[in-house]
């Protein structure tokens, strides 16, 4: 389980030694700077709070600012979107998920895999909380990996991206998409501090991966919501994905990714060429046969 005051006072430091004091509009002082980034102080001046309530919070003690102290010290490090969400959820502002939604087991309905089936000619993944692979169609486990082969417990895109080999060798920019990995995981960890498989898989990745626990102390956040990825594929060679990810109405906490190529590009005559050589038997697999997507916490 995370302790989120601890966690809290990691992300503050460590966001506010990313920030350029010339970019923040800061004057030169003639005082040497020992680390990087801004100094508490600085920090406290540009969100108009004192400089002993910044350190609290840089502290971990327990105290809850209100929203526009929150937003002020969000302007004041310069976090885009996802850093002032994660920042909000650490702080207590963000309307925490009930404990019984967090534990519960996450399913994909019916509509959702016939929508599987019809994206048929572009690869499609739906993604749960902490990365978790709930289901992929035909051309998604023939771009990437035949995710139904994996136990369903054992089904996550953080794990295959730093645990399985075919994963290092597929991604010609493997660095970039793992660290992005990392970094969405960190955002869920945040959102659900109490999720107990959350923590077990970053026991587990933190353990059989330098990357991921070099990345993971450095306590990005990122949320994906589209860009591109850069494939070396053992069958048909290099092409270039862009995705887009759809949030599901009435499941927050699912996603749907879906990835495409440009018309007329090698890219794209690459992902024909997978398309007729895997055939046609596109059928996604439900719940209830023997490799159905569900995922327990």
């Amino acid at each position: 389980m995370a302790d989120t005051h601890r966690e809290l006072a990691d992300f503050l430091r460590r966001a506010r030694a990313q920030v350029d004091p010339a970019r923040a509009g800061l004057p030169p002082d003639g005082r040497v700077r020992r680390v990087p980034g801004l100094r508490r102080e600085e920090v406290a001046r540009l969100a108009g709070v004192s400089t002993d309530y910044y350190a609290r919070l840089e502290q971990g003690r327990r105290i809850v600012p209100s929203a526009a102290v929150v937003a002020a010290i969000g302007r004041a490090l310069d976090l885009d979107a996802a850093g002032r969400a994660h920042l909000e959820d650490l702080i207590g502002l963000t309307a925490a998920p009930a404990r019984h939604q967090a534990r519960s087991v996450q399913r994909v309905r019916p509509g959702l895999y016939q929508l599987l089936d019809a994206l048929d000619g572009e690869p499609a993944l739906v993604l749960g909380r902490r990365t978790d692979i709930l289901a992929a169609n035909r051309m998604a486990k023939a771009l990437f990996a035949d995710f139904d082969q994996v136990p369903a417990a054992r089904r996550n895109y953080a794990r295959w991206m730093f645990l399985d080999e075919d994963a290092r060798a597929l991604f010609v920019d493997w660095a970039d998409q793992a660290r992005a990995a990392v970094e969405s995981l960190r955002f869920e960890v945040g959102r659900y501090p109490d999720d107990r498989a959350a923590a077990e898989l970053v026991a587990e990745l933190r353990e059989h991966s330098r990357e991921f626990g070099r990345w993971w102390e450095q306590h990005r956040v990122h949320q994906r919501t589209h860009g591109s990825k850069r494939l070396r594929h053992p069958l048909v060679g290099d092409l270039t994905v862009e995705y887009e990810t759809l949030a599901l109405p009435g499941d927050p906490d699912t996603t749907l990714f879906i990835y495409t190529t440009q018309e007329g590009s090698p890219s794209r005559r690459a992902m024909n060429l997978l398309a007729s050589w895997t055939g046609t038997n596109t059928a996604v697999r439900h719940p209830g046969s023997a490799a159905g997507a569900a995922s327990n916490d």
